[in-house]
């Protein structure tokens, strides 16, 4: 018996919808939240992601469609206002009240009728959890950005809630602040294994937090799946690039030898691995950080070598982004001391390689 409900989703919607006016902004046929997972809802601007998360956060009735809590279809405002005491929301807005730290920590639990002695407890554990017990009488005006939303996170998780959903956590705030924030967030996800729903536009968010990944775009699912499937099979080329692969090109499929397929690009050949047939059109994606440069064409495991010349190189922190013309334009991310030793320069020609194994193909419809 526990073991069937321990697989139960805590949230399921289906046929969502969504309106602003005449104009549909959501169609989602089907989502689940699972329990002690993260689910990450990304896409570009616009896609839908916030509206979704107020839907499941029921902080938004949709125009059609239901939501149920744990198998049960919630059809009330009663029902709704006991959930979202079941649940806790942070925004990209800490949204906090002109009263002191230590004050705003607590109010989720003096709302919800906490006995005072669990209040201090509970406080004082996340106020000190996020770093900012020193900061406890400090009025919440006078913050930082990265210490009002530490002080909105510490509210949100002091309530310590059935579903945890947090829109945009990180993205007002600068580099460290968040580099900083967002590894301390990561650690009390694996500690608390909190239910939680996350919306970023961020690929090294979703992919280092999230057990499942959404990808909406004009409010509908283009693909869903683990990390793993999104980034490395992405459904689409708008997909695909959304992820980081900036490798996308056009082919034909010219052989197919049990699955080892030969793909004509401008007069070149590349091999893959596909089940497309002779004669179909596919997109060619290779993850930048795939492409090895060499200066000689040396043995090596990978089946595509080509002679490219750079065209453009940009550096990138640790990294450096190179372009290339090989009959086709490819980009390789290397590191920045691979490419001093290989003496980069605009103009310059190296052979780029990438194994056969390391291509994704699309068929284009």
């Amino acid at each position: 018996m526990s073991q069937v409900s321990s697989v139960q989703p805590v949230l399921v919607a289906r046929d969502l919808g969504v309106s602003y006016g005449t104009r549909r902004v959501l169609e989602i046929p089907a989502i689940e939240v699972m329990p002690n997972r993260v689910l990450a809802l990304i896409g570009p601007n616009g896609s839908g992601k916030t509206t979704l998360l107020l839907c499941l956060a029921l902080l938004l009735k949709p125009v059609s469609g239901k939501i149920l809590y744990r198998g049960r279809e919630i059809t009330d405002g009663a029902m709704v206002l006991r959930l979202r005491r079941r649940f806790a929301v942070a925004f990209q807005e800490p949204l906090l009240l002109n009263t002191t730290v230590g004050e705003n920590v607590a109010l989720g639990l003096r709302l919800r009728g906490i006995d005072s002695a669990e209040i201090k407890r509970r406080t004082g554990y996340w106020l000190e959890r996020f770093g900012i017990a020193s900061l406890a009488q400090r009025n919440a005006r006078a913050l930082s950005g990265g210490e009002a939303q530490r002080t909105s996170l510490a509210r949100a998780f002091a309530l310590q809630p059935e579903v945890l959903f947090l829109d945009e956590p990180f993205a007002a705030l600068d580099s460290p602040t968040r580099q900083s924030l967002f590894g301390d967030v990561v650690n009390i996800l694996q500690e608390t294994r909190v239910t939680t729903v996350l919306v970023t536009h961020d690929r090294n968010e979703a992919q280092t937090l999230a057990h499942r990944i959404v990808m909406l775009m004009n409010g509908r699912i283009i693909q869903s799946g683990t990390p793993r499937e999104i980034f490395s099979a992405p459904v689409n080329e708008e997909v695909a690039r959304f992820v980081g692969i900036e490798n996308v090109i056009e082919g034909k499929i010219v052989a197919n030898r049990d699955g080892v397929v030969d793909i004509q690009v401008n007069g070149s050949i590349i091999e893959g691995i596909s089940s497309a047939r002779t004669g179909e059109f596919v997109d060619i994606c290779i993850r930048p950080e795939h492409v090895t440069l060499s200066l000689v064409r040396s043995s090596t495991s990978a089946r595509n070598v080509f002679l490219g010349k750079i065209t453009s190189l940009l550096a990138a922190g640790a990294l450096v982004r190179v372009s290339l013309d090989c009959g086709f334009p490819l980009v390789a991310l290397i590191t920045r001391l691979s490419a001093d030793e290989l003496n980069l320069e605009v103009g310059k020609q190296v052979f780029a390689s990438f194994k056969a194994t390391a291509i994704h193909i699309i068929s284009v419809k």
